[in-house]
């Protein structure tokens, strides 16, 4: 095929530029970078080339169409504008990613369905047989993106993101991925110095991605040939003579290539590192190629007079403690620099720059990258006397941070030991450890034993005194801090941000990594998400609650308002509920509440999910009688598919009123708010017993602040009257 096409590749932050060079040497034109990506024109046989050649990009995306999508409805059509049987066969199989921003359709999931089900109802329509969905490995994956109100729906020729390439499947803490340690040896160099024959050493091998991918580079081996799926093999429109043709040439290319290879050497102290690495290695196909050896810093040397590359990417914030260990680290390979690699090049990623100054050598040039959300600099160095520096020293790292970070450390350990302890011993498997315990560190870290041990951090956003930079510092060092506390890969570490916003901003939308993870509780299974939302689909602080909801649900039938992720009615469920309705306005969270109920095998129709506005809801269903209710609202809420706003210290008589009117002969009602300022109307609620049970409903580990939430037992003393949810 020849014909011109318009691609989009994505990229991490920071090497757009490398990225448009790479595409213009594949051929590509009218290459224009934007944030986070790089759009371009050619013929599909250059979209093929860069989802096998892109060292750098994440994603190749092809634009099929765009159109205003305002609401579910026009999303819908506009879906359907597109013949899908040209890209698909109706029984195939599909997935739909969806993002949105600044758009009236506010919930990804809900608008991948709309887009999904446009697709499936067209092909059912035509062909009487309907195409299935299959998230890990689909015929076609489609991307839409929504911006202003505006979609673009692509089909992602790369299927999975670019970075896996196959060979990495023993891994470290804090591993760098391929195609960021791509861009450092790019920006490094290294394909210049290696076409010398020079030499590349990693003091600080890990896995041994740099080592991998420089030699990679170096052999001239496409870095998608050992991928088994990419996403447009099954695609209708495949040209399997074009990608067959540029499969030959990288094989082709590949064994010339690795008679050219230079000596590539990695170290690190840790055995279990190099045993990751060279299986890698050996899954790449460079088993005996590279030499990957466990060697202390100090006895890491080049072991040939040849110059070349030396590189290392060492922490830059777990190794905090006594005797300043990062100063003491950075300074050691400024030595080994200095003595066993003079006339080198040398190139050391960091997440803390000013521990750069330490190595007694100057950086002749920084280059920014981004190590997931955390920005890093480059430094590189020409390993000569006139760039060597006087012993002359910066501020010790921990006077530098005041102490505070040692402290942090410290104050994590303790907490670890104290609620780790009672955590095991309770058989809890998630539960917040630290909450803004030093004045200096206003983080939340939570920790879920899953699979793994995964760990959720909240920064609260800082006050207006404290300036970003300091701010932005001082996350920097927690977050170097916390994996090393907690013995866990950075990757095991979710960061959000969390801002004074109204009412439901906890279930608001923030990405669509779509993974979700496994967690007990008591008897309980639940699935948690640490990327998407602000919340992870289970609020720790209600699990007192949720253990006084089960015991108070047997032989009752339970109602579960403003549900959420329904993980109340499954303790309710398996309490011993003989029925249960939950209720939620949002799609997203009663699909997630389904798969926690499927989790748990609960079936049937005694579990009853409905999406519905939970005020007009109560308002229809005044014949309905419950022995038991659950009812947590949000503060605010103001929703276009709400008929009337709720602010619950304003409406909460109203609202606990008319749900009350559901109670069977002696319910109960369970009431809990998050709004720290709310002061329950007892005079309005004079028909009622109401009974504080805040001090029993909140958990151990959240007793530094008793303020989490509020939580009462309401029962009526006599049928209520139903009234109307004030507006």
């Amino acid at each position: 095929m020849t014909d011109t096409r318009q691609f989009f590749a994505t990229c991490p932050k920071g090497i757009e530029s490398l990225l448009a060079d790479e595409l213009r040497q594949f051929g590509a034109e009218i290459v224009k970078e934007t944030r986070a990506g790089v759009a371009f024109e050619g013929p599909l046989a250059i979209g093929y080339r860069a989802c096998l050649w892109s060292r750098l990009a994440s994603r190749m995306l092809l634009p099929l169409t765009s159109f205003p999508a305002p609401t579910p409805e026009e999303l819908y059509t506009g879906v359907q504008t597109i013949a899908w049987k040209e890209h698909l066969a109706a029984e195939g199989t599909l997935a739909v990613d969806f993002t949105t921003s600044q758009s009236a359709i506010t919930h990804s999931h809900y608008g991948a369905l709309k887009a999904k089900d446009a697709v499936i109802d067209q092909l059912r329509d035509e062909f009487g047989v309907r195409p299935s969905v299959d998230t890990a490995q689909p015929d076609i994956r489609i991307n839409i993106y929504l911006l202003r109100d505006q979609a673009t729906v692509s089909l992602d020729l790369s299927g999975e993101s670019l970075h896996r390439r196959g060979y990495r499947t023993q891994t470290v803490q804090a591993p760098l991925k391929e195609n960021l340690a791509a861009a450092i040896l790019l920006r490094a160099h290294w394909p210049a110095i290696a076409k010398q024959g020079g030499m590349l050493v990693d003091l600080m091998c890990g896995s041994g991605t740099l080592l991998i991918e420089g030699a990679m580079i170096a052999t001239d081996t496409a870095p998608g040939l050992a991928r088994e799926y990419f996403g447009f093999l099954r695609w209708k429109k495949h040209d399997a003579a074009a990608w067959s043709e540029l499969l030959d040439e990288a094989h082709q290319r590949r064994e010339t290539g690795l008679t050219h290879l230079p000596p590539i050497h990695g170290y690190d102290h840790d055995p279990l590192a190099i045993r990751a690495a060279r299986d890698n290695i050996k899954r790449a196909g460079l088993g005996n190629l590279i030499v990957a050896q466990q060697r202390e810093l100090s006895a890491c040397t080049p072991e040939t007079a040849a110059t070349g590359l030396v590189v290392a990417n060492p922490p830059y914030g777990e190794r905090l403690g006594p005797g300043s260990e990062l100063s003491a680290l950075y300074t050691e390979i400024g030595t080994q620099f200095k003595k066993c690699f003079p006339g080198w090049r040398g190139a050391v990623f960091t997440g803390n720059p000013e521990l750069g100054k330490v190595m007694g050598l100057r950086a002749g040039k920084l280059h920014t990258l981004y190590n997931g959300a955390i920005e890093c600099k480059l430094l590189h160095f020409e390993i000569t006397p006139e760039n060597v520096v006087g012993e002359r020293a910066p501020k010790p790292f921990e006077i530098r941070l005041g102490s505070s970070a040692e402290m942090f450390a410290n104050r994590l350990r303790k907490d670890l030991q104290h609620f780790g302890r009672w955590a095991r011993r309770q058989e809890i498997f998630a539960y917040r450890l630290y909450d803004a315990d030093l004045h200096e560190y206003n983080l939340a870290v939570d920790v879920y034993e899953s699979d793994k041990r995964y760990v959720h951090v909240q920064e609260y956003e800082a006050p207006d005194t404290i300036s970003p930079d300091k701010a932005r510092q001082r996350l920097q060092h927690a977050l170097g801090v916390i994996p090393l506390v907690l013995e866990i890969p950075r990757e095991q570490m979710f960061l959000k941000v969390r801002k004074r916003q109204k009412g439901g901003a906890q279930y608001e939308k923030l990405g669509k990594c779509g993974e979700f993870y496994e967690v007990r509780e008591g008897p309980c299974r639940f699935l948690v998400n640490f990327t998407d939302y602000l919340d992870t689909g289970l609020f720790l602080d209600h699990r007192d609650t949720r253990a006084i909801i089960a015991k108070l649900a047997k032989g009752k039938s339970f109602l579960n308002l403003f549900g959420y992720t329904g993980s109340a009615t499954v303790q309710a469920a398996l309490g011993g509920a003989v029925s249960t309705t939950t209720v939620d306005m949002s799609y997203t969270y009663l699909d997630w509440a389904q798969r926690n109920f499927e989790l748990n095998k609960l079936a049937g129709n005694n579990h009853e999910l409905v999406q519905a506005d939970v005020l007009v809801w109560l308002k229809e269903n005044r014949q309905r009688r419950y022995g038991l209710i659950f009812l947590d609202p949000p503060t605010f809420s103001r929703s276009k598919r709400m008929e009337d706003t709720l602010d619950v210290q304003r409406d909460h008589a109203a609202l606990i009123t008319d749900t009350a009117a559901l109670l069977e002969p002696g319910g109960i009602l369970i009431f809990s708010t998050n709004l720290r300022r709310f002061k329950i109307d007892l005079k309005a609620l004079s028909g009622f017993t109401v009974e504080d049970i805040t001090r029993k409903t909140i958990p151990k580990d959240f007793e530094r602040d008793r303020k989490v939430h509020q939580c009462f037992r309401i029962s009526a003393a006599s049928r209520p009257r139903a009234g109307g949810v004030a507006t």
